[in-house]
């Protein structure tokens, strides 16, 4: 092999060889809460992440305050002051281990397994949590949909409201990550 084969090999190389630490900011985490009598629907831009591939692990953080396209001004009050406490509890995580091994993994698109503790109301709970991770040269998108049942995190949902509010709340979260 001569030796501008092997610099174009080493230059497509999966990034981890590279850096060891990726950071995101301006990710995006939405929730949806579809009960019987009203769709409630939210999002931030304000995700931020990091993955360290050498030791496996990783940490995801999102400011409750940064959730925005509620049905109503009131509906967004309620949702920082009712139930999600937002003073007391300013932020949600989620972080922990891969429980595959991303060191090894090269370009490509991948189906993986997040073990870790997320933390919402204050409340942290151990989940696995299914994940897509897409690696390219420069970047690692992280993808992930899964339900958050609204009573591991002590979040309850008044008798009145019962009808408006479901009890399981389904995340989306995307990010994309730089090496750093």
């Amino acid at each position: 092999m001569n030796a501008f084969m092997l610099m174009i090999m080493m230059a497509l190389a999966w990034p981890s060889k590279q850096a060891e630490l990726w950071k995101g900011t301006g990710g995006i985490i939405s929730f949806t809460s579809d009960a019987p009598l009203e769709l409630i629907e939210a999002e931030s831009n304000k995700l931020t992440g990091i993955l360290n591939v050498k030791e496996n692990t990783f940490a995801f953080l999102i400011s409750t305050k940064t959730f925005e396209g509620f049905n109503s001004p009131l509906q967004q009050e309620h949702f920082h002051e009712n139930y999600m406490d937002s003073e007391k509890y300013p932020s949600a995580s989620f972080s922990g281990k891969f429980i595959e091994d991303v060191s090894e993994l090269e370009l490509g698109k991948y189906e993986l397994r997040a073990k870790g503790m997320l933390k919402i109301h204050g409340v942290t709970v151990e989940r696995i949590i299914k994940c897509s991770m897409e690696i390219e040269s420069n970047k690692i998108r992280i993808e992930s949909n899964f339900v958050v049942p609204l009573e591991d995190h002590k979040i309850s949902i008044p008798q009145i409201v019962h009808q408006k509010i479901a009890e399981e709340i389904f995340v989306t979260a995307k990010i994309t990550l730089q090496a750093s």
